[in-house]
């Protein structure tokens, strides 16, 4: 029985993957395919930059709601639903234009906006939080690891998308590109009503930080004793608003999305226009190189980050600091490359950069959050990088914010050790803990506190 539940974590993760790809590759369709959605509905860059800000702001409004429904609700069926429902959205992309209803005329960037933005994005939105908590119940030990092989789909998703919508406009106009899929997104979202199943409820309310109570990181032990509650909204927030370490983990995620989605919507059209390139080579330039290099680093970073952490605690936070110092250069040279080559390297370069960074956020926040209120606290990093996202996508400038000084109340109540109470603001935040937390306060090998945050 024991094997039949160690085979299934990976069986999951194989079945998450191929939602996450069907998750990504439809957000990737929109910014592929923008050039002739506008030449045929008439859409300027202004409706455009309207459509991709309300689709962040409506992940950024949902989100929550996603995190604390799959801290109470059955993350099988939530994710079930959330997939077959974008899909289904994604079908009607195929639709949209000016319509006419009750003889009032719907504007064409309306009806995009309402499926591509709200409808497809009030979906999507429910999948992330649930999904990543689920895995995170069935890996513990192999934690990091399987979050980062889960984060690979991502980039493999976008990598593949530009090929596939490249060799799909020979065969079909973009609308039919739509519906062809969406429709395989329902298929799969179907089966999962067979194959995906959660784990027991009861255990993941007995399940503290690291699977076991005995398990808990001592700050939030302490910080919560006593004042257990199945009131798990409640407890969502306070296990990330009152935790430090999770609200600078959420900082650097914050950075990371803002850029990772305004490049996403706007570098297919950007390298289309600047190079006179075509719609199809433009996507493949975009997408393969930059998520082939962050694909690779991805799945490197999460294997060498499992086996380093155990020995050198803060090693994640330098790890994810580094890439990220590393990434910022190459990201400034893709737009000032003066030919089509050097912005290729340059943006296999930042991939590579970002695939490092990335394949420990998820892994940070979970080193500070104790499972029962993952989806939550999830959701509440999750919700921030949208709001920030929405300036991306409308090209205009974004206000960012430092990371969180810790009270001296928490660092009393927590009882973190002095050095670290000493550089719990000030120092963490001169090495760079905008980018990640994990490594502050990591586990070892087998998921247990290490010495140095016993008190």
């Amino acid at each position: 029985m024991r094997r039949a539940v160690g085979g299934y974590k990976w069986f999951l993760l194989a079945l998450l993957g191929c939602a996450f790809f069907f998750h990504q590759a439809d957000r990737a369709l929109f910014g592929l395919l923008t050039k002739p959605i506008q030449d045929e509905l008439g859409l300027t860059d202004v409706h455009i930059g309207w459509i991709n800000t309300a689709l962040s702001w409506t992940l950024a409004a949902m989100t929550m709601l996603a995190g604390f429904a799959g801290d109470r609700f059955s993350r099988k069926w939530i994710i079930t639903v959330s997939l077959v429902f974008w899909s289904l959205m994604t079908v009607m992309m195929g639709f949209v234009g000016e319509w006419r209803i009750l003889g009032v005329v719907v504007p064409a960037y309306l009806t995009v906006m309402f499926f591509r933005s709200i409808a497809t994005g009030g979906g999507e939105s429910f999948y992330a939080p649930s999904a990543m908590a689920l895995l995170g119940a069935h890996h513990k030990e192999t934690r990091s690891l399987a979050f980062s092989v889960h984060q690979g789909v991502l980039y493999f998703a976008l990598m593949t998308s530009g090929l596939i919508v490249a060799a799909a406009l020979r065969l079909m106009d973009w609308r039919h590109i739509f519906m062809v899929f969406g429709g395989a997104g329902c298929l799969l979202g179907v089966s999962f009503i067979w194959l995906l199943r959660d784990e027991p409820r009861a255990t993941r309310l007995r399940q503290g930080y690291g699977g076991q109570a005995s398990h808990e990181p001592p700050a939030f032990a302490e910080a919560t004793a006593g004042r257990r509650t199945t009131n798990l909204l409640a407890g969502g927030f306070r296990a990330f608003f009152l935790n430090p370490a999770a609200l600078c983990v959420t900082t650097g995620f914050v950075a990371i999305v803002f850029v990772n989605n305004a490049y996403l919507f706007w570098a297919p059209k950007f390298i289309a226009e600047k190079f006179a390139v075509d719609v199809g080579e433009a996507a493949t330039k975009a997408m393969f190189w930059h998520h082939l290099a962050a694909f690779a680093a991805v799945m490197a970073g999460g294997a060498l980050t499992d086996r380093l952490v155990a020995r050198y605690p803060r090693f994640r936070l330098a790890f994810q600091a580094t890439a990220m110092l590393l990434g910022a250069p190459c990201l400034a040279l893709i737009g000032l490359s003066g030919s089509l080559s050097a912005m290729v390297a340059m943006t296999a370069a930042y991939g590579l950069c970002r695939g490092l960074f990335e394949s420990n956020t998820h892994a940070s926040l979970f080193d500070v959050i104790p499972p029962a209120s993952s989806a939550g606290s999830l959701a509440s990093a999750w919700a921030g990088s949208p709001t920030a996202t929405a300036c991306a996508a409308s090209r205009s400038a974004s206000r960012s914010w430092a990371a969180p000084t810790p009270s001296a109340r928490w660092r009393r109540r927590s009882r973190i050790s002095a050095s670290f109470a000493k550089s719990g603001g000030r120092k963490l935040h001169e090495q760079g803990a905008v980018f990640g937390a994990g490594g502050v306060d990591g586990l070892d090998g087998r998921g247990r506190r290490e010495a140095h945050f016993r008190g």
